[in-house]
């Protein structure tokens, strides 16, 4: 359904050279699955699914050799075609409702002029669907909470908000970007259970982007990893959590919380050391200066994606001596 290759994103750096913050991801999002990207803060995650939607602004550059939604090229769409695209065929959510959401508008003005800016329908009618869609998110007293501003909602109403915006023109395509990060445990798991019942209720294809490995667990079909802008392993998720084969990937999984490993009363492993500087990444394997099975050969060759098997890939030079 949604098909990218080989995308690059750029941005000038303080001697004005392009510094690239995504390095060449490759992904495809089936229809009805979700996909979850992972990965620490910078790398590149939410810079991927912005420029999936082309919402890179200068001086940002993106390059890609395919961004495709249902065997339509994204990349020859005129600005004019891509707003049907955007918030129609494909929505995002994002981490911050607040950013989302306009505080000087009412809940009801924005839902029904999200609806009608993608559907043929009149003012009264796309009223009547925004309540219900309000509704359906789970939203008490909806034609109150219509004419309510944003502000005056907490932060798990304004997701919910969010979330019946992206799904009222039923896309095919969900981009959601650490949709839960800011709210508390009991509200994390309602908001994705809703997302849940309705993807599955009008089989949307959801990416989902999050550090919560747990999340990932319980929600997603398949994985990708991210480290430096690349995705350096991605896996069906039950083979990714029984068999990792990137040394990142296993880093994270032995740093992740008791939920994902079995109790001891040794301390959680960290990871050493921080992502590399993206305008100055080392010669070899970006995660070579991290890495507890660095080999002299990882610091001078860059490593490319093994041969999938069973879906199951990584970029990493020892991936077979190390299995």
């Amino acid at each position: 359904m949604l098909e990218i290759a080989d995308l690059q994103v750029t941005f000038p750096g303080r001697d004005r050279r392009p510094v690239p913050v995504v390095r060449g991801v490759s992904l495809t999002v089936n229809p009805g699955e979700t996909l979850g990207i992972v990965g620490e803060s910078g790398s590149g995650k939410s810079v991927t699914a912005l420029a999936t939607l082309r919402l890179i602004a200068r001086p940002g550059v993106v390059q890609a050799s395919k961004i495709s939604l249902d065997g339509e090229d994204l990349l020859i769409k005129s600005e004019r075609e891509m707003r049907s695209v955007r918030g129609g065929r494909i929505a995002m959510v994002f981490q911050d409702p607040l950013t989302s959401l306009n505080p000087t508008l009412t809940v009801g003005e924005q839902l029904v002029e999200t609806i009608r800016a993608h559907r043929t329908v009149s003012a009264r009618e796309a009223w009547a669907e925004a309540v219900s869609w309000l509704t359906r998110v789970r939203i008490p007293l909806a034609e109150q909470r219509m004419r309510q501003y944003p502000t005056t909602l907490s932060g798990g109403m304004r997701q919910r908000v969010v979330i019946a915006m992206a799904f009222s023109c039923r896309p095919e395509v969900l981009l959601a970007d650490e949709p839960t990060t800011a709210l508390d445990v009991t509200v994390q798991a309602q908001i994705l259970d809703l997302m849940d019942d309705l993807k599955r209720e009008l089989k949307t294809a959801v990416v989902l982007i999050t550090h919560d490995l747990a999340v990932v667990a319980e929600r997603c079909n398949r994985v990708a990893v991210m480290y430096a802008g690349q995705i350096i392993e991605e896996a069906p998720v039950d083979e990714i959590f029984a068999s990792p084969r990137h040394p990142y990937t296993r880093s994270l999984l032995s740093a992740a919380s008791d939920i994902l490993r079995p109790r001891t009363d040794e301390p959680l492993p960290g990871l050493r050391g921080l992502p590399p500087d993206p305008a100055r990444l080392p010669p070899g394997c970006p995660f070579s200066p991290r890495c507890p099975d660095v080999a002299d050969a990882c610091r001078t060759t860059i490593p490319k994606p093994s041969s999938a098997l069973n879906g199951h890939h990584a970029r990493c030079i020892r991936i077979d001596e190390l299995a």
